[in-house]
């Protein structure tokens, strides 16, 4: 079986928006009072930070594809 990698940005934004649905089902069944005006900056922030996870998982992927070695931070001699 082929070993697949981790998307973290897609993971970061799914625990997001499943943190979001369930703050929204709480609220609606009356058992926790929140203000729905920090939906948006909650959602930006996370997005952005599902961004960097992204970026930084696909910038560590392409250093070791040019020959870096893992930990290390330079190239084989």
């Amino acid at each position: 079986m082929a070993r697949r990698r981790t998307d973290w940005g897609s993971l970061v934004a799914a625990v997001l928006f499943i943190g979001l649905a369930v703050a929204f089902a709480v609220r609606g069944s009356g058992g926790w009072d929140f203000n729905v005006a920090w939906v948006l900056p909650v959602l930006a922030v996370g997005l952005g930070v599902a961004g960097v996870a992204r970026a930084l998982a696909r910038s560590r992927r392409s250093n070791r594809h040019d020959g870096e070695v893992p930990g290390h931070g330079s190239a084989p001699r």
